[in-house]
């Protein structure tokens, strides 16, 4: 009877095993439904992100010559590109961009963001403001881009200021058309990218904290750096990503505000679409792709930004 019992025990039909496997079944259940819920988005990733990424790291293998594109693997395209000069001068021009403009729309965004969060004590004033913020983002960026020209041009409104308050004998000519007016209409198209992240961060911050910083003799620029920004790390990461992908990839911004007398990585593609030379500029987007995604890379070593996400 004893044995009789211990194998009903251990049996794969003894009465337990109904309680054994029913945990089992809905995790699998719970686990397919998961995958169930998933496959939409996978689909569209796939269909939208990943494959046109596959295909133009296969085209940037391809070959060109003036009438034709011979599809077959050859290194010919990285090499031009990594073997000329002018590669580098561009990958540093697009670089610089993002740098100047990234230090413009941080010390912007952070400021607005600050007033908005810790000065402006009513919430249906805090939305107004915030949207008062958003009215340039209604209209096209390429109007908003080229309303700066009759602004900033050798008779425009900014030089006829200047010369009539006596500040200046003749116009500026480095206003417009110049690294100064790309910089410039790059922070006005990107600032608000900056200001969101940093002004949801903020708002996240427990207000005790200032105060028992407050109460413990804590100056305004101590509490500014030593417990605003630390917690505001990961807004200021996310308006990085966004400000600094948005510019390295950017091409119309400078053609247009630059007069054509400068490039970055995202215009040298542009030219070599004009072209046909669809392998050569597939290659330098790969390139591209690449170096953002190093930098991001590097950024997100530093500050872990899931807390915002």
């Amino acid at each position: 009877m004893a044995a009789e019992a211990a194998r009903q025990a251990v049996s794969p039909s003894g009465p337990d095993r109904g309680s054994l496997t029913a945990p089992v079944r809905r995790a699998r259940s719970a686990n397919f439904t998961g995958w169930l819920l998933a496959s939409p988005l996978a689909v569209v990733l796939l269909v939208f992100l990943i494959l046109p990424i596959a295909m133009i790291v296969a085209v940037s293998f391809w070959s060109a010559t003036e009438f034709t594109i011979v599809p077959d693997f050859s290194f010919e395209n990285y090499e031009f590109l990594f073997g000329s000069p002018v590669t580098y001068r561009v990958f540093l021009n697009t670089f610089k961009y993002a740098l100047i403009t990234w230090a413009a729309t941080l010390l912007i965004g952070f400021t607005v963001a600050y007033f908005l969060a810790f000065h402006v004590r009513s919430q249906g004033w805090q939305t107004v403001l915030f949207l008062l913020c958003t009215i340039p983002f209604w209209t096209s960026n390429i109007i908003r881009m080229i309303s700066w020209i009759p602004f900033l041009g050798r008779n425009g409104l900014a030089n006829s200021a200047l010369i009539s308050w006596g500040v200046i004998d003749e116009p500026l000519e480095w206003l417009l058309f110049s690294d100064f007016s790309v910089i410039l209409a790059f922070v006005h198209l990107y600032t608000l990218f900056m200001v969101v992240p940093i002004f949801n961060t903020m708002m996240r911050i427990d207000r005790s904290l200032i105060e028992a910083a407050n109460d413990a003799g804590a100056s305004g620029w101590q509490i500014l750096w030593n417990v605003i920004i630390p917690l505001c790390k990961p807004g200021i990461m996310i308006g990085t990503i966004f400000v600094v992908t948005l510019v390295m990839g950017d091409f119309i911004t400078v053609r247009f505000m630059s007069g054509s007398q400068s490039a970055n990585v995202g215009r040298l593609i542009s030219n070599d679409i004009a072209l046909l030379q669809y392998p050569s500029a597939a290659a330098t987007a790969v390139v591209l792709l690449c170096t953002v995604l190093i930098v991001i890379g590097i950024m997100l070593r530093f500050v872990d930004i899931r807390k915002e996400l």
